[in-house]
């Protein structure tokens, strides 16, 4: 069993699995995404095949999203209070997206699907629907989208391992009083590493909180049972899924958010509004309503619920031992090149998903990067991945100069649907012929 609770499988798939078409083991194919023919310009004028290995920070849309997206366009239209048929069918699609998002997560009946833009908006909303007195607990290992949406948040250090989270959490919950919430990644947006989240619910809960996970690196990769885990509120983005049409989704309890004042105050949030100075606002008692005033992203919502569908339909089984087989090949690769150093906060061996971050020695990560693209046609980032505690910490708790400082940052590689063993192989042959050259002119 993994730390989410979910059973994870070792199994590794032949190399020689065709592509780009792929099967999964009943035979349904993992679907292909846009851009895999994409040819891009490296030096010395030749075009190559594109090596995305970017997933982590925006991952390419897949091809039944965008047939998906393509299906409902035609029928665009205003949602909720139209009555022409193209209104009715374009709000019965909003709607059906909005249960196959809550099925996806496995969410329980009567909890909230609210869709915002991105995860960074779907924490926000929460941030501003807490109750007066609330008390946030937060690791400096989180993504900046979870670390600072909250005033005078408990923040803990870096844990050196998973009980020592859970550990932690304990502590600082023991110690707080009057409502409480725990926030947590799934799975690390830096090292990929996945956390004890089961536990840190279970902790929570004995200390009367509530827990919100990020997911946003978790639900590409791995299946997702809110109820089962027994958490309170997930976050995720549809551009890390496989959809980027600019939304994301807060899916959870609704108590909260149906006694906080609107996230956006306008149409679609009120039921009435009186006149003059002294007419106020009746806002939805619906926690769906009451926060997505306004026209909606329905295309956002509909590629979204596409994603959703295109991946349970595949089988995660399938999912999750090609992308295993993959890791453990860049894993393999990047560990036999003297000179790069793979980051992790749990050891080489702690599970996670298909994100690998590393530092190259005698050359600063944005040097690195600019090589992989400009002469192999290898995307990956570099930088600080929107986790600056949690880079400084694990580049030893230097200090920096933040975005714009290079030498204190990191390279991140990261796979997902789309990507082969050609990319990855690509990445570690360039690596070794980066590091051959350390101290000579670059090559024109």
């Amino acid at each position: 069993m993994s730390l989410l609770g979910i059973p994870t499988t070792g199994t590794v798939v032949p190399a020689a699995v065709p592509e780009p078409v792929r099967r999964a083991a009943a035979g349904r194919p993992i679907p292909a995404v846009l851009g895999a023919d994409l040819a891009v310009p490296v030096r010395g004028g030749r075009l190559v095949p594109y090596a995305n290995l970017d997933y982590a920070a925006s991952a390419p849309c897949l091809e039944p999203v965008s047939a998906a997206v393509a299906a409902a366009l035609p029928a665009y239209s205003s949602v909720h209070r139209g009555a022409g048929y193209a209104s009715q069918l374009t709000t019965a699609r909003y709607e059906q997206a909005r249960h196959t998002v809550r099925a996806f997560v496995g969410a329980r009946p009567g909890d909230a699907v609210v869709f915002t833009r991105n995860t960074t908006d779907a924490v926000n909303l929460l941030a501003r629907a807490l109750p007066e007195g609330t008390t946030v607990v937060v690791f400096d290992t989180e993504h900046h989208a979870s670390l600072l949406p909250w005033a005078g948040a408990v923040r803990l250090a870096p844990p050196a391992f998973p009980g020592e989270a859970v550990r932690a959490a304990d502590e600082a919950l023991a110690g707080v009083d009057g409502p409480k919430l725990l926030v947590v990644t799934a799975a690390s947006n830096v090292t990929g590493e996945l956390w004890p989240i089961a536990a840190l619910a279970h902790i929570a809960h004995r200390h009367g909180a509530r827990i919100l996970v990020d997911a946003a690196q978790l639900v590409p990769h791995r299946r997702l049972n809110l109820t089962a885990l027994d958490l309170d509120y997930v976050a995720f983005s549809g551009h890390k899924l496989y959809a980027p049409f600019g939304t994301g989704v807060l899916v959870g309890r609704p108590d909260w958010l149906a006694r906080a004042e609107p996230y956006l105050k306008g149409g679609g949030a009120v039921r009435s509004v009186g006149a003059g100075d002294g007419g106020g606002a009746e806002w939805h008692a619906d926690p769906e309503a009451r926060h997505e005033a306004g026209t909606p992203n329905v295309l956002g919502a509909v590629a979204l619920a596409a994603a959703c569908d295109a991946l349970s339909a595949t089988g995660w089984t399938a999912l999750v031992r090609e992308e295993e087989r993959l890791l453990a090949r860049l894993r393999t690769g990047l560990a036999g090149i003297e000179g790069v150093h793979e980051l992790a906060l749990w050891g080489p061996d702690h599970p996670r998903v298909g994100i690998v971050s590393f530092v190259v020695e005698g050359l600063t990560a944005r040097e690195v990067a600019e090589a992989l693209s400009d002469e192999y046609g290898v995307g990956v980032r570099d930088g600080k991945f929107c986790a600056h505690p949690f880079v400084r910490h694990l580049l030893g708790g230097v200090k920096d100069g933040g975005c714009a400082d290079t030498a204190v940052s990191a390279v991140r590689a990261s796979i997902g649907i789309g990507t082969t063993d050609e990319h990855v192989d690509r990445l570690v042959r360039a690596l070794e012929e980066i590091v051959s050259r350390r101290g000579a002119p670059a090559p024109k």
